[in-house]
């Protein structure tokens, strides 16, 4: 004889049915941003996607057009290598957490010379940046350079011409160390350059460098490896001439307090260390608060959980540094107080 099902259990095993029904809906993210990270971030959602079955949509449009669209809701999570303040992420209703550190290099077209031959300095830099310095042969160059022949030939800035973080990585560096860099440019996603050509996203500053004999522009270092691009090397806070490399940009972060610093809002630029690289930032990832669609926030949550615990090996092979662990588990930790459905119950863990 069949038992009948109380009503009271029938409509609770309906309602654990629809719930889990909602959550294998999820079948694909969406993300916008920064391109600084995109290396990485592609790498990990098509070994995700192999492993779970779903897809990463993400936009590589640059840090200012994620920033607008995690606003606009029009994506479930912004990807920017420039930190919201903590009033801005208030004001905003949203979260903030820090998901890999990278490197931002020089990268120059210059026939004869190979990555890491050139040497330059931070005023060099900035004075390549602002127009100051126009032909690779001048004086200032050749002085740090006694040992490389360097062409008498125009120098072509290639910059962004999008809002970027890997542009505010960069200016924020040069106004540390330049103070006539601070006073005419400034520090910004978006700034008003004095010299060169504008080109969208990483992907464009490095197409544009490899075509353009005598250009120097800035890239995150995954494209400049990627691209087989001529970096430069670059005489740190110490007075040391040091590298990109996973090495040095782990050297630089080694003294950054993650914990003690509101929203996450942590700048690694020039930082003390004989092996450091001076561009050295992180990309942050921004969340609404409140989801709206709790399976989607969870989504989004196990996606960056499974890179944080299985994606350290493919970080580093395209030469970024993983979170320390216990970074990631304060990471974690912010997930479970700050992250919340509509109906206030903490996404994280995720059930």
């Amino acid at each position: 004889m069949r038992k009948r099902l109380h009503r009271p259990l029938l409509a609770g095993i309906l309602l654990l049915g629809l719930a889990g029904a909602a959550a294998a809906e999820v079948d694909q993210i969406t993300g916008a941003g920064s391109t600084f990270v995109y290396p990485v971030l592609s790498k990990w959602a098509e070994v995700y996607h192999r492993e779970t079955g779903v897809r990463l949509n993400y936009q590589s449009i640059g840090s200012g057009g994620g920033i607008r669209q995690i606003k606009a809701r029009t994506v479930d999570f912004g990807a920017s290598d420039a930190p919201l303040e903590p009033q801005a992420l208030e004001q905003a209703g949203l979260v903030q957490f820090p998901v890999i550190i990278g490197g931002v290099v020089p990268v120059v077209n210059l026939p004869g010379i190979g990555p890491g031959e050139l040497r330059l300095s931070p005023e060099a830099l900035a004075g390549l940046f602002l127009g100051e310095i126009s032909r690779w042969n001048d004086p200032r160059l050749q002085a740090l350079n006694p040992g490389l022949s360097l062409p008498d030939r125009k120098v072509t800035v290639v910059r962004r011409s999008d809002g970027s973080g890997t542009t505010w990585i960069f200016t924020n560096y040069l106004s540390k160390v330049s103070p006539q860099w601070a006073r005419r440019v400034g520090s910004g996603k978006a700034v008003r350059w004095p010299a060169g050509v504008g080109a969208k996203g990483n992907e464009g500053v490095a197409a544009y460098v490899r075509r353009l004999k005598g250009s120097i522009g800035y890239v995150e270092y995954a494209y400049a490896l990627q691209n087989r691009m001529t970096y430069a090397l670059l005489r740190n806070r110490a007075g040391h001439f040091v590298a990109p490399t996973a090495d040095s940009f782990a050297a630089a972060a080694a003294n950054a307090d993650w914990r003690h610093a509101p929203g996450y809002h942590l700048v690694l630029t020039d930082q003390p260390g004989e092996a450091s690289w001076p561009i050295t930032g992180a990309t942050f990832v921004l969340l609404h608060r409140r989801q709206e669609r709790p399976e989607m926030g969870r989504a989004v949550l196990r996606f960056f959980d499974w890179a944080f615990r299985h994606g350290a090996g493919i970080a580093e092979e395209l030469h970024y540094v993983p979170l320390p662990q216990e970074v990631v588990e304060l990471v974690e930790e912010t997930w479970r107080e700050q992250v919340r459905g509509p109906d206030g119950r903490p996404l994280w863990p995720a059930r």
